[in-house]
C-alpha cells in the first residue's frame, strides 16, 4: 500500500579499476591528482553565499508553498464532515457546501502551488546559472598543470555530468522536497488538531523511517563518492583510447583496450546491480513504517470513536490525513537518493569554483616568475632560465640542471632528437609548468616590472576553432581589436587573401557546423592570433609540423612574420626553419648540449651536425613527396 514509484531510482554506476575488481572501485587512479572536492561543511556554505543575495525570491516562493500545502490541507475534513453528514442521515442537500468548497480548494491549492513551484524552481535555476558560471571561470583558469595531473576525464566529468546531476536535482528535486516536507510537517500539526492521540499514533512509523533513512544515507554516501570518481577514470579511459584509436590499430592493442573496456562495464553493471539492491530493501523498509503507522491510526480512531470521544468523520479524517503522508514522506525518503548523488556532484563543483584566482607575482629571483609590460618595436623579453630540473613523475626527471637565456629580440630554435625534453622546457618557458626546481624569468625591455598584456604566448599544434564568425574567433587574443587590426593580422600570417575570400568574409561562420578550414589555415588563424596578443616572447612548439612540405614552407615564413620583433623561442621539426634563427640551442637527454648558429654547430661536427646531414640527405625526397598529415590543431596559448 505504498504510493512509491513504481520504478525504483537504480543506484550509482561508474567505472572500475583495469584489474575489474569492485571492491577497489571508484578510487583514485594511479598517477592521477585529481581536482579538489569541498568538504560538506564548505559545500552547505557555498549554497548559502550563493542564496543570500536571493532570499526574498525564497521567501516568496516557500511563502506559496505554505499557503498550498496548508489549504491542501482542508480536504480531510472536509470528506470527514460528509462522512459526518451520511453517518447522521442528514438531508442529500447538506452535502452541497462541503462539495463546493472540496472544489474551491482544489483551485486554490493548484494556483498557490502552481506559483510556489515557479518561484523555487526559479530560485533554483539563478542560484544553479551562477554556479556554473562560477565554476567555468574558475575552470578556464586552472593551471594546465593541474587539469593534466588530473586528466581530462575528470574535468570533462564535472563540466558534464555532475552539472547535469545538479541541474535535474534542483528542477526536480528541490521543489519536490519543499512541497514534501511541507506537507509532512503540516500534516501532522492537522493531525494533532484534531486529536493529540492521532498525531502519537502516527508517530510509530517514525523510528522505522528514521532508521532506515539513516541506514540509507550510511550505505549509499560511500557508494556515490566512489561513482563520481569513477566516472572520470572511466571518461579518461575512453578518452585516451579514442585519442589514441591510430596508435591502437597500428601496435594490434585492440584487444588490449577492449578488454579495458569490458572489465570496467562489468564492474559498472556489478555496481548498478548493488544499488538496486539497496534501494529496494529501502523501499521495503518503508512498507513496514507505513503499515505500523496506519493500522496504529486505525486502531485508535476506533477506540475513540467507540469512546464518544471523536465521530467517525473526525477518525476518517485522521486516517486520511496519514494516508495522505505516504506520498511525501515517501518522496522526501526517495530524495535521499537525487540528494546523495546531487551532494556529491555539487561539492565537485565548488571544489573547483573555490579554486583562488591566480595572481600575479611579484619579481623575486628565488621564484619563477612572469613580469610584463607593453611591448615596443625596439625590444621583445628577455627569458632567463636558471638551474631548471623538472619530472612530471618523482623519480623520473626530464629536465636536468637547464641553464638558458634569451636576450631581448633573439629567435632561438630548439632542435634535438624526440625525447630530448624540447616541449618541456618550452612549455616551462611559457609557464604552462611549473618547473621542479630552478626560475624561470621573464621581462620586459629590462624593467622587470609587472604590468598589462601577456608577457608569453605558446603556439602549438593543438588548437580549436571555435564555432563562430572567424573575426570572433580572432577577437579570442584580443577582444577590442577593430576589423582593420584583424585585417593587418591576417595580412601578416599570408592569410587575408582566403580570409576575404570566405563566402561571407570575416563573418564567415567557422569551427563545428561552419565552414571548415583546412590545417595550414587554422596555423595561419593560430598565429593571427599571435600577432593580435602582442606578446613580447613567443614560444612556438613545431607549429608548423604537420603540413606538408610546400604548405611548411609558407607556414615557416608566416611564423617569421609573426615572431617578428619579439623574443622567440621556437622547438624546430624541420631544420630549414632552425637554420635560420639567430641562434641554435640543441638538446639530448633532458640537457642543453651544444649552442651556436648554424655555421657554429656545422663546424663543431656534433649533434647538430648530425641532424643536419641526415635532414640534408632526406629533403629532396621528403620535398617531393608530401607528408601524411592529420587535421591539425595549432593554437595559441598564452599564459
Amino acid at each position: 500500500m505504498s504510493d512509491s514509484p513504481s520504478t525504483p531510482p537504480t543506484g550509482p554506476t561508474g567505472a572500475a579499476p583495469d584489474d575489474g575488481s569492485a571492491r577497489d572501485f571508484g578510487s583514485e587512479p594511479a598517477g592521477r591528482e585529481l581536482l579538489p572536492t569541498a568538504t560538506p561543511a564548505r559545500t552547505r556554505a557555498a549554497v548559502r553565499e550563493l542564496v543570500r543575495p536571493r532570499r526574498g525570491l525564497a521567501v516568496a516562493g516557500f511563502a506559496a508553498m505554505i499557503a498550498a500545502t496548508g489549504v491542501g490541507l482542508l480536504v480531510q475534513p472536509l470528506l470527514g464532515r460528509i462522512v459526518d453528514i451520511v453517518a447522521d442521515h442528514r438531508p442529500p442537500g447538506d452535502i452541497t457546501l462541503p462539495v463546493v468548497l472540496l472544489v474551491l480548494v482544489a483551485l486554490a491549492q493548484g494556483a498557490a502551488t502552481a506559483l510556489g513551484l515557479s518561484l523555487v524552481s526559479r530560485l533554483g535555476e539563478t542560484v544553479l546559472a551562477r554556479l556554473r558560471e562560477r565554476f567555468v571561470e574558475k575552470a578556464l583558469r586552472l593551471p594546465l598543470e593541474q587539469v593534466e595531473k588530473a586528466g581530462a576525464g575528470d574535468l570533462t566529468a564535472r563540466v558534464t555530468r555532475d552539472v547535469s546531476v545538479v541541474g535535474e536535482a534542483v528542477r526536480d528535486a528541490l521543489p519536490e522536497l519543499a512541497r514534501s516536507v511541507l506537507a509532512i510537517a503540516l500534516t501532522l500539526a492537522a493531525m494533532a488538531a484534531l486529536d493529540w492521540r492521532f498525531f502519537l499514533a502516527a508517530l510509530i512509523a517514525v523510528p522505522v523511517q528514521a532508521s532506515t533513512a539513516r541506514w540509507y544515507v550510511r550505505n549509499a554516501v560511500p557508494l556515490y563518492a566512489r561513482q563520481r570518481i569513477a566516472t572520470g577514470s572511466q571518461q579518461q579511459q575512453l578518452l585516451d583510447t579514442i585519442a589514441g584509436a591510430g596508435t591502437v590499430r597500428a601496435f594490434r592493442l585492440e584487444e588490449e583496450h577492449t578488454g579495458r573496456v569490458t572489465r570496467r562495464s562489468s564492474a559498472a553493471v556489478e555496481l548498478t546491480l548493488r544499488g538496486v539492491r539497496l534501494v529496494l530493501d529501502f523501499y521495503n523498509r518503508l512498507h513496514i513504517a507505513e503499515y505500523a503507522g496506519l493500522a496504529a491510526v486505525l486502531v485508535t480512531g476506533f477506540l475513540l470513536v467507540r469512546g464518544g470521544s471523536v465521530s467517525i468523520g473526525t477518525a476518517t479524517a485522521a486516517a486520511l490525513y496519514f494516508h495522505s503522508l505516504f506520498t511525501p514522506v515517501n518522496a522526501a525518503l526517495v530524495l535521499l537518493d537525487d540528494a546523495q548523488s546531487a551532494t556529491a556532484a555539487l561539492a565537485r563543483l565548488v571544489g573547483v569554483a573555490d579554486q583562488p584566482s591566480p595572481e600575479p607575482e611579484k619579481p623575486e629571483p628565488e621564484k619563477q616568475a612572469h613580469e610584463s609590460r607593453p611591448r615596443t618595436a625596439e625590444a621583445g623579453g628577455t627569458v632567463t632560465v636558471t638551474g631548471i630540473h623538472h619530472a612530471y613523475e618523482p623519480g623520473r626527471p626530464v629536465l636536468h640542471d637547464v641553464d638558458l637565456t634569451l636576450r631581448a629580440g633573439e629567435r632561438v630554435a630548439l632542435v634535438g632528437p624526440s625525447g630530448a625534453g624540447k616541449t618541456t622546457l618550452a612549455k616551462l618557458i611559457a609557464g604552462v609548468h611549473r618547473p621542479t626546481a630552478g626560475s624561470v624569468r621573464v621581462t620586459t625591455n629590462g624593467a622587470g616590472e609587472s604590468g598589462d598584456g601577456v608577457p608569453v604566448a605558446l603556439v602549438t599544434q593543438e588548437t580549436h576553432v571555435f564555432a563562430g564568425p572567424l573575426a570572433e574567433d580572432l577577437r579570442l587574443a584580443r577582444a577590442d581589436a577593430t576589423d582593420d587590426e584583424l585585417r593587418t593580422a591576417l595580412t601578416a600570417v599570408d592569410a587575408l587573401d582566403w580570409a576575404e575570400a570566405l563566402p561571407e568574409g570575416l563573418d564567415t561562420v567557422v569551427g563545428e557546423g561552419g565552414h571548415r578550414l583546412t590545417s595550414a589555415q587554422v596555423q595561419q588563424l593560430a598565429l593571427a592570433r599571435l600577432v593580435l596578443a602582442d606578446p613580447p616572447v613567443a614560444v612556438l612548439d613545431e607549429a608548423t609540423a604537420e603540413a606538408g612540405s610546400t604548405g611548411a614552407r609558407l607556414l615557416e615564413q608566416a611564423a617569421d612574420r609573426a615572431v617578428d620583433g619579439r623574443t622567440a623561442l621556437v622547438v624546430a621539426h624541420r631544420l630549414t626553419q632552425a637554420a635560420t634563427a639567430d641562434r641554435m640551442v640543441v638538446m639530448d637527454g633532458g640537457r642543453i648540449v651544444e649552442s651556436g648558429t648554424h655555421d657554429e654547430l656545422c663546424a663543431a661536427a656534433g649533434i647538430y651536425a648530425s641532424l643536419w646531414e641526415a635532414w640534408s640527405g632526406t629533403r629532396a625526397t621528403a620535398d617531393e613527396t608530401p607528408t601524411h598529415h592529420r587535421p591539425d590543431t595549432t593554437t595559441v596559448k598564452d599564459h
